[in-house]
Parts: structure tokens; sequence; C-alpha cells
């Protein structure tokens, strides 16, 4: 993977960190927990798993997220772009979390009313995902699970609860919609990426 990114690297734009459009960029810091031996980690689906919630940015940052991630020759998981008729979709997304090497969350108003997001969210905290959060018309504080409690056991609540709060406390993007720039937060995340895959890549190398 390393010479696909290198490849891509040189056509991308150095990234800047700047406060045009509203748009705060901030280097991600997660600590990522590499698999105990390559030989027995299965094969990888994807390099990046893209989190979301369609209602609110499956037709913008999501998508765009994942065109450009493409182009670059990268290999990104996103949901309704990925899978396929017949697939089985908690087997596909679960195993592309776990093969992925970075994943992306991009949290948004109505985040905390998914199942499917918090039970996502949870999976990449619990494999120990390098992360790159985007708060995408939300602030962290702001954060919260919302699903009904007859919908979801105690349990699984206080489980989401626990992986939002990780996620509050890892620095991301911050977008306003009003504000931002789509394009430009799109570009930036995507440099992000690349840069945590290829010391992701290094490290793996060192081994």
């Amino acid at each position: 993977m390393i010479s696909r990114l290198f490849d891509f690297m040189k056509q991308s734009k150095s990234l800047q960190l700047n406060n045009k459009h509203s748009l705060d960029i901030y280097t991600n810091t997660y600590t990522y927990h590499k698999a105990s031996s390559s030989s027995s980690a299965p094969k990888a689906l994807c390099d990046v798993f893209i989190n979301h919630r369609g209602t609110d940015t499956k037709k913008t940052l999501a998508t765009l997220l994942y065109d450009n991630l493409k182009a670059r020759n990268l290999r990104p998981f996103l949901d309704y772009k990925t899978l396929k008729p017949g697939d089985h979709i908690f087997d596909h997304i679960n195993g592309a979390i776990y093969t992925s090497k970075v994943a992306v969350t991009v949290f948004s108003p109505n985040y905390g009313h998914s199942y499917s997001c918090l039970h996502e969210l949870a999976l990449i905290m619990e494999s120990k995902k390098r992360i790159i959060p985007i708060f995408f018309d939300i602030k962290p504080s702001q954060l919260d699970v919302v699903i009904e409690r007859v919908r979801c056991p105690d349990d699984e609540i206080q489980r989401f609860r626990w992986a939002l709060q990780e996620a509050r406390d890892i620095v991301g993007l911050m977008f306003d919609s009003d504000k931002g720039n789509l394009s430009e937060v799109v570009t930036s995340a995507s440099d992000i990426i690349v840069q945590r895959l290829v010391e992701l890549e290094a490290e793996d190398e060192s081994v």
C-alpha cells in the first residue's frame, strides 16, 4: 500500500492549517492498536472506514470524501457505495471496521439517533483504530445517545455513551455548513488520512 500512498501524495496539495471558512483543522493523536501479527490478521477489506449518519451527510460530506479517497487510489468503505445486493449488512460493516487502518467518524446533529452509527462507533473504539473525527454542524459537547431505551438495552446504551465520551476527547475537524467550504474540509480530511496511513505503514515496516 505504501507505493500507492506515495504516488498520490505527490499529486496532493500540502495540508494547510488555517481558519478560513470556519474550518478548524487539528491533528488526531488517538493511539492506533496494531494487530499482533500480520500473518494472522484478516485480509483488509478497506483502508478507510467512513462512519456517518446518512440522513445528515450521505449526499454531501460522506460521498465527497469517499470520491476524493477513491481518486487517490485508496479503498474507502461507505455503506451505500460499497455494499452490493446480497451482502449481509452487519457482517460486511463489522469486517470493514476490523480490517481498516483508519476510521473517519462524521458526527452530525442526528448521529445520536442512529443505532447503526453508534454500534459502528463502539466497534471502532473497541478495536482501537486510529480515528479522524469530523464534527459536522455539531460540537463535541453536544454528542449524546438519544435512541429510545425501549429499542436498546441499558448495557448497549452505556456502551454507546462510553464510545461517544472517547470520541469527545479526540481532536478533529470542525465544520459549519453555513459558513464552511465542503471542498476544503474534504481535501483537508483526505490529506490527514493519507498522512495517517503513511505513518501506520511505516510502523508496520519497522516491526
